[in-house]
């Protein structure tokens, strides 16, 4: 099998710089996603990798094969790549039926060495009763699943997947990443995958690389990058944060609901301490919270009156409202509804505390 390796790629589009001396690497068998927010580079990146733009500065590399060089020109036409694509539109066409459009881009002398494989892809990506049908007559699900047995069928070096689930609805989106995770590990493909969704790359992902604004911020494992960020923006990326202002002290972040290791940070920084909303353990006002396994809660919990409370099927919001007026919101396991106006016990788990110096200077008064 074959790897990917794009080092030091830098590209522009006129004065736009929209990549900066990005490295990527991507092992056979290894699936990679290239997270961010729209217009930070990922889908630039991606392009490049194909051959669908010319490469101005770096090198591009397929299983050690130089295939784009931006100090010579020197660049392989996208064809001879031997990478399979897949973009958010699925591009199938109308005019062929499911079993033709698979089949489109295979080399006529491959054709027999892998009707075996695509009869064994049908049969898992549940297709089987479809070859004959046409684009028009599936749904967006089976039109995203043929689009990606089509990019595998000609048993590609590399797999490029450009936010392949955005087009999904909610309830057939969580199936279809599973179906479509299990077909590329089955393959051994060395895959990028492009997605601007944290819940969708912590999944999918062997690794994730965070994108912004033409750069890599932090290339890690889904763990590494939600459990350890390395600034502010990574871990507001990953979902909501409740943010608060602090100094450091002795070590020590004093905040509304909890004291909390400095995190490295030295005495007299100015930091924004940052809870996430599953970080927060309740329980009845006269109780103490328990922790849940792997928690570190401390030995500190506050009194809070409940503001609102929601249930979002597998787990519930819950909002308080500190001394100050600020609300924060938490989110909890199961069904928890208390009444607005009541009291509840609030712990906080140490582990989804992060502690950045501050990019908002708090004046003395």
């Amino acid at each position: 099998m074959s790897d990917l390796h794009l080092e030091a790629i830098s590209h522009a589009f006129g004065d736009n710089q929209v990549l900066s001396g990005v490295s990527v690497n991507v092992a056979a068998g290894e699936l990679v996603c290239l997270l961010g927010p729209s217009g930070c580079g990922k889908t630039t990146l991606l392009r490049l990798a194909a051959g669908l733009e010319p490469l101005q500065k770096g090198q591009i590399k397929i299983n050690d094969v130089l295939v784009a060089d931006g100090t010579n020109s020197n660049q392989m036409p996208p064809e001879q790549r031997g990478a399979g694509l897949m973009f958010q539109d699925f591009a199938l066409f109308p005019h062929l039926n499911v079993r033709d459009n698979i089949t489109f881009g295979i080399d006529a002398k491959n054709k027999n060495r892998r009707a075996e494989w695509l009869d064994h892809a049908l049969t898992s990506m549940g297709l089987v009763g479809y070859a004959d049908a046409y684009p028009h007559t599936l749904s967006g699900g089976q039109q995203q699943r043929v689009a990606l047995v089509r990019a595998l069928a000609p048993d590609p070096r590399i797999l490029l997947l450009d936010e392949p689930f955005s087009g999904l609805d909610v309830a057939r989106r969580a199936q279809i990443r599973t179906e479509t995770l299990r077909l590329v590990k089955q393959t051994g493909v060395a895959t990028l995958m492009v997605t601007h969704d944290p819940e969708e790359a912590m999944f999918m992902a062997d690794r994730i690389l965070v994108m912004n604004e033409g750069r890599v911020v932090q290339d890690g494992t889904p763990v590494e990058l939600y459990s350890s960020p390395k600034d502010a923006f990574i871990a507001e990326f990953f979902g909501p944060v409740n943010k608060f202002q602090s100094t450091v002290h002795n070590s020590k972040v004093d905040t509304p609901v909890g004291v909390f290791d400095a995190d490295g940070q030295k005495d007299g920084t100015q930091v924004d301490v940052l809870v996430r909303p599953e970080g927060f353990r309740l329980a009845n006002a006269d109780e103490k919270p328990h922790a849940m396994p792997g928690d570190n809660l401390g030995n500190t919990s506050v009194v809070l009156a409940v503001v609102n409370s929601r249930p979002l099927g597998r787990s519930s919001y819950v909002a308080f409202k500190l001394s100050t007026g600020k609300v924060i919101e938490t989110r909890v396991p199961g069904l928890l509804l208390p009444a607005p106006g009541s009291n509840m016990s609030v712990s906080v788990n140490a582990h989804q505390v992060h502690v950045f110096a501050s990019t908002i200077i708090i004046k003395a008064r």
